[in-house]
């Protein structure tokens, strides 16, 4: 039986409107889906106000998000903002925020906030091999010594700086060495102190290299972990008496299994938690059919939080399967390295074509850096290693991003969802898809080349075997006609003697 009760008044999800019933999809639309579409609008209701479903909310890692000031990030129209539980404990340290009045308040930001459990951070940041969420296949792959990877494996050239264990994760500081401990009850410890209106139960982060009988044992240990969260959760908030309810997230774990995925659903979608988040290793191909197993299992009227996606096409798979929300640190990384997005894609501003460019990122762009600000000006930024480009960048992506979301939420509710989608995904991935077309001809030329060599090789090859063959023919036709002129005269001969 799914618990569908919210624990406490200050925290709950309306639902709105249904993809399927506002956009109707075609046949051919839920064949290319896989199934059906459970996207939805909706509200989630924090202490802190309320975000209106599908969002994007960025993430400030450490109480900021990265060289963009929190007044900026709510003109450009974020909702909320995620902060890192792992970072803030180790600085500037729980306490601090609590003394603060929260996290909220420590970094002058009035909406909802979230905080995920550590559990990403200190197995991403133990170096394993590969433990981050990993969007690619993994069939056949090796480690640096060329065997198959296994559970132990470790990343060339690292330590391993997370250990696991039943009860917890031992793990030294990537700030200065020092060891430090993880359970679910310090999880949950640290991040009622941090302050968030939205947290996450402690997980074990696994990947698509782990082996299928630990992806069992992960999660079985998170289901446990989900239980003990719990029982902190509810005495921490029953002893801090006064303090806005922070709402508790289970995190869904069970990488690429069908049957593990629907059964951390049944056995968390049980518990009393407020939502959940879908985190793990996640395969770009089959993400929208990874998200539909979930959301098929979970409460409907619970919202649930997709982990660290950001890619347009990701989202919007996600959206239509049912996730409410997204987080993901994409944006601004890659707008510290001059990247930004555009209605056609995304393109690199030290480009030397940008450097007399004396337009905006793109036209139509509301955010303040298109408003202000040229390609030049940023090109310069950039080319002379001045901290402004990353903000001014940044603020760009971002807007672009909780943009595009905003919209597909308006888009479901006005019922032209897929009209929206496939004209921003055509537009956004077009030079790709072009790109892609030209290599593939490329390639499909090289090996149709490839082809007429081996072929004309081969006939070559034939060609001189018939020969060959024709030689050799000739030369034993001349042998046996010599031999038999030999044998003629040799009779001769011996019959003169003879006579």
């Amino acid at each position: 039986m799914l618990n569908t009760e919210f624990s406490d008044p200050g925290f709950s999800f309306e639902l709105g409107n249904r993809l399927t019933e506002t956009a109707a999809p075609s046949a051919a639309h839920r064949t290319a889906n896989g199934g059906d579409f459970q996207g939805r609008t909706g509200i989630i209701h924090t202490p802190h106000g309320d975000i209106a479903t599908p969002a994007f909310t960025p993430v400030g890692t450490k109480a900021t998000v990265k060289a963009v000031l929190p007044e900026a990030m709510k003109e450009l129209g974020s909702q909320a903002l995620l902060a890192n539980a792992y970072h803030l404990y180790l600085q500037p340290g729980p306490d601090v925020l609590d003394a603060a009045g929260g996290l909220g308040k420590f970094m002058n930001w009035d909406g909802p906030t979230l905080t995920d459990s550590g559990g990403f951070q200190v197995m991403s940041l133990g170096s394993g091999f590969k433990k981050v969420i990993d969007m690619g296949t993994v069939a056949g792959a090796v480690g640096a010594d060329g065997r198959p990877i296994g559970d132990d494996d470790v990343a060339a050239g690292k330590e391993r700086m997370a250990h696991v264990d039943d009860d917890g994760v031992n793990f030294k500081s990537h700030i200065n060495g020092d060891m430090h401990r993880f359970t679910p009850e310090v999880s949950m410890q640290v991040q009622h102190k941090i302050g968030a209106d939205i947290m996450f139960a402690f997980d074990e982060l696994t990947t698509l290299y782990n082996s299928r009988a630990y992806q069992e044992e992960a999660l079985e240990r998170t289901r446990l972990w989900a239980l003990r969260c719990i029982a902190e959760h509810q005495r921490l908030t029953a002893e801090r008496v006064g303090k806005p309810y922070q709402a508790l997230f289970g995190v869904i774990q069970g990488a690429q299994y069908e049957d593990l995925r629907r059964k951390a659903c049944r056995d968390l979608g049980a518990m009393p938690f407020d939502g959940f988040g879908l985190g793990g290793a996640l395969e770009k191909e089959n993400l929208g059919t990874i998200v539909r197993w979930c959301t098929e299992e979970l409460p409907e009227n619970k919202p649930r939080h997709l982990l660290g996606i950001s890619e347009p096409d990701d989202i919007f798979v996600g959206i239509e399967n049912g996730v409410d929300t997204f987080d993901c640190v994409s944006p601004t990384r890659v707008a510290r390295n001059a990247a930004v997005y555009t209605p056609n894609g995304r393109f690199n501003l030290t480009n030397a074509r940008f450097k007399m460019d004396f337009n905006p990122i793109f036209e139509g762009c509301d955010c303040y850096t298109c408003t202000h600000y040229t390609r030049a000006y940023l090109h310069h930024l950039f080319k002379a290693d001045e901290r402004l480009s990353a903000t001014l960048a940044s603020i760009h992506n971002e807007r672009f991003i909780v943009k595009m979301v905003d919209d597909a939420r308006q888009a479901i509710d006005d019922g032209s969802y897929f009209d929206y989608r496939d004209h921003f995904l055509g537009r956004y991935y077009a030079k790709k898809v072009a790109q892609q077309a030209e290599q593939e001809a490329a390639r499909a030329l090289r090996a149709e080349r490839e082809a007429k060599k081996a072929a004309a090789a081969q006939a070559r090859w034939e060609a001189n075997m018939k020969a060959k063959a024709e030689a050799e023919a000739r030369r034993a036709a001349q042998a046996a006609l010599a031999a038999q002129a030999d044998e003629h005269n040799a009779t001769e001969t011996k019959a003169k003697q003879e006579g």
